[in-house]
């Protein structure tokens, strides 16, 4: 059994910063991956920021510049820091993991239950 936990999230106002953490736990035997997605009300999840065991990251248009993706693999974590935050970020922020819990076994999605960030004067 795996278990993605973020927190983290809550309200903030236009320019402030929020950072999101996610902690992976459970049968892991291999994590490739780790990343945050959104969604926000009528719209679909997207890609917000992934980073790569190797330390390779990739973030969506719309945040690069202003949030940035870090993650501790001793400790299955990985963080968030989101600053100059907009209201069109808001929406609910969602952990992924494409991981193995055993080996030789194919790369799976495992998600977290989602924190919410809302960005309002």
């Amino acid at each position: 059994q795996v278990q993605l936990v973020e927190s983290g999230g809550g309200l903030v106002q236009p320019g402030g910063s929020l950072r999101l953490s996610c902690a992976a736990s459970g049968s892991i035997f291999s994590i490739f991956a780790m990343g945050w997605y959104r969604q926000a009300p009528g719209m679909e999840r997207g890609m917000v920021a992934v980073i790569t065991n190797s330390g390779s990251t990739n973030y969506a248009d719309a945040v690069k510049g202003r949030f940035t993706i870090s993650r501790d693999n001793a400790k299955n974590t990985t963080f968030l820091q989101m600053d100059n935050l907009k209201p069109e970020d808001t929406a609910v922020y969602y952990c992924n993991a494409i991981l193995v819990t055993v080996a030789g076994t194919p790369w799976r999605d495992y998600w977290g239950q989602g924190t919410r960030v809302t960005v309002s004067r």
